[in-house]
């Protein structure tokens, strides 16, 4: 797509070349039309003043009115021609007569050229005319005797070729100073163009405008919200996501170029600038939009250049979290089910091997008759299959933990309205459960008991569990996302399990007595579906 386009370089050196032949071509144009008006002037003033000088001469004055002194005129103006380096000067009387001439054979012939008409009336002239020398201008004067009467004229002239020939030497200077400003041009061209490339990173600009609209298409095709500012605080990208976030939230579509503290005063980026720290999976609500945002300075050799901000709804990530929340416990409760199955199934291949057939047949009399009770005690009082299946792979993993779960249920559970419901509830479980046995893990009573009840479509959740029990300073913090006594990493069940209930519109309450165990108490709003309804 780009191979064909010209490189930084080519296209410097040629924009420089057009750029300085054509001002040259112009300065060419403009400077020897100046040149020659300017060449052709002075060659004509000064012919004039010869020719003034030459008229005021005494010498001409007398040869004029005695003509036996005309050999003394074409002296005089042999020398005036030899000391200005004029084409000639040419002497005449009121009939034309030429009285000297640089050609003495022409002397007493009438003058040539049909310009000399207005000089012999007393006027002074410039003009261009072919006369015996060629081609000339001519300036002509008339002679005045001592009582201002016209005796004669002067006319001095100069080659047009001297003229066109001083014209080319200068156009010929002209021309050399254009190539050596053509090739100082080329040159700072070249360099320029090696300077802007290094700035570059090497780049060429059409590879400079590719990365810039791929960069466009990412920021904007990116689910998360993004905002970017300079390092005054004015707002210079928003891409699609986050005008969609700030549109919900009230917000104007126009943020480019405002400031960031006026348009979204709980961004904190100005914050970001000044501090220059990194502030991840903060919370923040504009305008009843709840959102999850992350913080990051940009620093571009040492120094705070800007801050880039993305911005997520909060919605979805709990959505997304309690999907895999359930895939976890879900998938927790199938390999514990599994494992258990599997221990089982060696120690049918161990009895069938040694050729103990009748307690092989006990064996499995005995395991029929236990999962046939456990799995009737909560299929009868359970109604959700997924709900069922799930509480019969926590019975598995307890076992699997040496653990003794006990699941009572005073009255039947009916299956829920939505199956949303049942999600929730498998997150809340799941995670009590799992609490619970790792309570216990330590303790020499391994116990944990799950009561369920349904009443007037409220449903409690009540698990208990014999472990060393829950001091009141870490009951206060219990909920907190990320708050746990456990190590790192964690602290996110009970944070998961508050959600949950919150959103099926429960309370949760806990009891906890050192070193006897303790409580969890969760009641909430269970609607079930329209025929157990």
């Amino acid at each position: 797509m780009f191979k064909h386009r010209l490189k930084l370089s080519s296209s410097i050196i040629i924009f420089v070349c057009v750029v300085v032949i054509l001002s040259l071509f112009l300065t060419d144009t403009l400077i020897s039309r100046t040149i020659t008006k300017t060449i052709r002037t002075d060659q004509e003033e000064k012919a004039m003043n010869v020719a003034r000088t030459v008229a005021l001469s005494p010498v001409i004055r007398e040869g004029l009115l005695h003509k036996e002194e005309s050999k003394e005129i074409q002296e005089y103006t042999k020398d005036i021609q030899k000391a200005t380096k004029v084409e000639f000067v040419v002497v005449i009387d009121m009939k034309g007569i030429r009285k000297s001439h640089p050609n003495p054979k022409n002397i007493g012939k009438k003058f040539s050229g049909g310009d000399e008409k207005e000089v012999l009336e007393g006027k002074e002239t410039i003009s261009i005319s072919e006369g015996t020398l060629g081609m000339s201008s001519r300036s002509f004067t008339p002679v005045m005797d001592e009582n201002g009467k016209q005796i004669g004229a002067v006319a001095v002239g100069t080659s047009l070729n001297k003229i066109e020939q001083a014209l080319q030497k200068a156009h010929d200077s002209i021309l050399v100073g254009s190539i050596v400003g053509l090739i100082i041009g080329v040159l700072g061209a070249i360099l320029l163009a090696r300077y802007i490339k290094k700035t570059l990173f090497g780049l060429e600009p059409y590879a400079i405008a590719k990365i810039l609209e791929e960069r466009n298409t990412m920021l904007q095709s990116a689910h998360e919200g993004i905002v970017a500012v300079d390092r005054d605080g004015k707002i210079t990208l928003v891409n699609r996501s986050a005008l969609r976030l700030f549109q919900r939230a009230g917000l104007s579509n126009e943020p480019i170029g405002k400031a960031v503290d006026e348009y979204l005063p709980v961004s904190k980026l100005s914050t970001i600038l000044k501090r220059r720290q990194v502030q991840l999976d903060e919370e923040i609500n504009i305008n009843g939009v709840s959102m999850l945002v992350n913080r990051v300075p940009l620093i571009l050799e040492d120094k705070v250049v800007g801050a880039i901000s993305t911005l997520r709804d909060k919605t979805e990530v709990n959505q997304l979290a309690e999907q895999l929340t359930g895939v976890r416990l879900y998938a927790e409760a199938l390999r514990a089910q599994s494992h258990e199955f599997k221990n089982k199934l060696h120690v049918i291949l161990g009895m069938t091997q040694m050729g103990y057939y009748d307690e092989l047949s006990d064996y499995i009399n005995q395991l029929v008759n236990h999962q046939n009770q456990e799995v009737g005690l909560v299929m009868k009082h359970i109604k959700s299959p997924a709900l069922a299946g799930f509480i019969i792979g926590k019975l598995s993993y307890a076992r699997e933990e040496r653990t003794s779960l006990q699941i009572d249920s005073e009255t039947p559970i009916p299956e829920p309205k939505s199956p949303e419901v049942t999600h929730e509830l498998i997150t809340i479980i799941g995670n009590l459960i799992d609490n619970a046995i790792d309570a216990v893990a330590k303790g020499e009573r391994k116990e944990v008991t799950v009561n369920l009840h349904y009443k007037n479509n409220r449903l409690t959740i009540e698990v208990n569990d014999t472990g060393a029990g829950i001091s009141e300073e870490v009951q206060k913090n219990l909920f907190v996302k990320g708050f746990s006594t456990k190590g790192n990493n964690r602290g996110i069940g009970l944070y998961l399990v508050e959600r949950s209930v919150r959103e099926l519109g429960g309370y949760i309450d806990v009891e906890s007595t050192p070193s006897e165990g303790t409580t969890f108490v969760v009641e909430l709003f269970y609607e079930p579906r329209g025929e157990e309804a």
